[in-house]
């Protein structure tokens, strides 16, 4: 990735570095969003054919075939809200190259140094420290539609689909006593809880915990704790499998909120979490009548390789 980095950087030139290069230590670092705003980064817009496939590239190196795919489907999406909303062809408000690609600080294996995808519905994070990559949170993956109903070519796409429907499968498993302590509310939030603020946090770890299910329904919850995991590259995604081992997964619990059917109209909608000491996943489909669906994955010891960076501070300076 170090390699593949630098590479694209020696292609960029000296207005498109201004807009692409902060030094580690920046507080940018910390700073996403996930509703179209202005931001900051080189946006592909600003790039060549060649620095577009590069830049991808890069995306391609960090995630799996299926996290890519999801993004390349999340960017096109523009394309779609861009015929929903009756916005020309020129519109720049929704555009699938509209997406920003920032580095911090120097890729080398003795110092700190991350890089960002950012965009609407789009982040990717990863920080690598003293040659390791060791943050890869906040990872946001959201759909605006979440199905696609108007008549498009994308028309009846569903990016999120696999998350929402394990997600069904394991609220509607559950037996009274289950759902007693699995439900939080009979309405759903309208947004995901944590939003995009800078260290994630949940006051009560609520919900049904992972020992309480049954072995068929523990197949269901891991399945869908896969299928997160799963957007990374397989290097990346043990690393975090690993860490939530370590810690036991009989520390996690799943909690939902809302309608427990899939459905699309007024007052409709879903949220669902799993919840442990590390790691905190959110999934949320409220908005525009239960087809807008955010999706959040926060590691809560070490977002942006915190933890593993205190640690490089601490031993190096």
């Amino acid at each position: 990735m170090a390699a593949a980095v630098t590479a694209f950087i020696k292609t960029l030139d000296e207005e498109q570095r201004k807009l692409a290069l902060y030094p580690f230590s920046d507080d940018e670092r910390y700073v996403w969003f996930y509703t179209p705003v202005p931001r900051k980064g080189l946006s592909m817009k600003k790039m060549n054919p060649e620095q577009q496939k590069a830049a991808m590239a890069l995306v391609k190196l960090a995630m799996s075939e299926q996290g890519y795919e999801k993004t390349t489907a999340i960017m096109d999406m523009e394309n779609v809200l861009r015929v929903q909303e009756n916005r020309p062809p020129n519109d720049t408000h929704r555009d699938p190259v509209n997406y920003f690609f920032t580095f911090f600080g120097e890729p080398n294996a003795k110092e700190p140094w991350g890089w960002r995808l950012n965009g609407h519905h789009l982040l990717w994070q990863f920080s690598s420290l003293t040659g390791k990559i060791s943050g890869m949170t906040p990872t946001f993956l959201g759909s605006n539609p979440d199905i696609v109903r108007i008549d498009v070519p994308q028309k009846g796409k569903q990016i999120l689909k696999k998350e929402a429907e394990l997600g069904f499968a394991l609220v509607n498993s559950l037996n009274s006593d289950q759902m007693k302590l699995a439900l939080l509310s009979e309405t759903s939030p309208q947004e995901i809880i944590t939003t995009n603020v800078r260290k994630a946090s949940i006051e009560k770890m609520e919900g049904i915990p992972f020992p309480q299910l049954t072995e068929s329904q523990q197949k269901t919850f891991l399945t869908l704790l896969d299928t997160y995991l799963n957007n990374y590259h397989v290097t990346l995604k043990n690393q975090q499998l690993e860490k939530l081992k370590k810690v036991g997964l009989d520390k996690l619990v799943f909690a939902w909120a809302g309608d427990r059917q899939p459905g699309f109209g007024p007052g409709k909608g879903q949220y669902y979490r799993i919840h442990g000491p590390t790691i905190l996943i959110e999934y949320d489909n409220a908005q525009n009548q239960a087809n807008h669906t955010h999706t959040v994955v926060r590691d809560l010891t070490s977002d942006f390789g915190e933890d593993v960076l205190a640690e490089h501070y601490k031993s190096h300076h």
